[in-house]
């Protein structure tokens, strides 16, 4: 018998994360770590949690995610889009809950590009009159 499996793909800045979830009692994996090691603040990884709780889905379904690109910030903000997609795909009654809360959302904030003459985005270099 096939086990049943959910995927959701979330991105957020320049990371990207693959979520599978499966029926299990809660567990959370990134790259093959549990979620406490692979994030080791605990905002993110509570941030990761979030739409499981918002749902009550906590103890009915194991993550899978991988994910790569950008910093921890962008991947628990990328894990925590792909755990919501997965859910809206087991089942589609959760999306007025999870669009309330804004995990279906892309955030579209990205980093601005370096122009030449200057040491960043916007920042210039110091100004000397003589």
């Amino acid at each position: 018998m096939a086990q049943v499996q959910f995927y959701g793909t979330g991105r957020r800045k320049n990371a990207v994360a693959r979520v599978r979830l499966v029926p299990g009692e809660g567990r959370v994996l990134v790259n093959d770590r549990p979620l406490d090691e692979y994030f080791g603040q605990q905002i993110l990884a509570m941030q990761v949690r979030q739409p499981l709780e918002v749902t009550n889905n906590t103890g009915r379904f194991d993550v899978l995610a991988k994910v790569e690109g950008g910093g921890i910030s962008g991947q628990a903000g990328a894990v925590r889009m792909g755990i919501a997609r997965a859910l809206l795909q087991a089942d589609a009654d959760l999306r007025p809950v999870l669009k309330r809360n804004g995990f279906l959302t892309r955030d579209p904030r990205m980093k601005e590009r370096r122009k030449y003459g200057l040491k960043k985005a916007r920042k210039a270099p110091q100004f000397s009159k003589r």
